[in-house]
């Protein structure tokens, strides 16, 4: 049984997701990193740990949901089982996807944009490889 194409999250979602988690969680996370060293600068290596740290646990702990996620009402699941990520899912969505996104100078940034906005099953290529989904929730 297919299900409705309708049900996958797309391009704008999800971007309106990203924007949610950046412009919520920027800000506590560089004060956060600001009291921890003294440095109040978003480049802090502490602040982008801890923002990597938010992006691959709290999927994991709450169902496939960020804050912006939730807002917007999608969340992250694996694509077969349907069921909501693991630590292991995640750190291939997040850090492996990320390296391949680092390594391809961002055009693989470009090319994930254009897979979610026109593929039918609206899978970028992080989803591929961590064995994901985006679903309206």
């Amino acid at each position: 049984m297919e299900e409705n194409i309708l049900y996958k999250a797309g391009f704008w979602i999800r971007l309106g997701a990203s924007v949610l988690d950046s412009l919520i969680i920027s800000v506590p996370l560089v004060i956060i990193a600001g009291v921890l060293t003294g440095n109040f600068d978003a480049d802090e290596p502490i602040a982008k740990l801890l923002s990597a740290l938010y992006s691959i646990l709290l999927p994991v702990y709450w169902y496939g949901r960020t804050i912006g996620k939730r807002i917007c009402g999608i969340r992250i699941r694996n694509y077969d089982t349907h069921e909501p990520p693991k630590i292991g899912t995640m750190l291939m969505r997040v850090v492996v996807a990320g390296l391949v996104y680092v390594i391809t100078l961002g055009i693989g940034v470009i090319v994930s944009a254009f897979m979610v906005g026109l593929r039918e099953d609206r899978r970028a290529i992080h989803d591929f490889i961590a064995g994901t989904e985006v679903v309206w929730d």
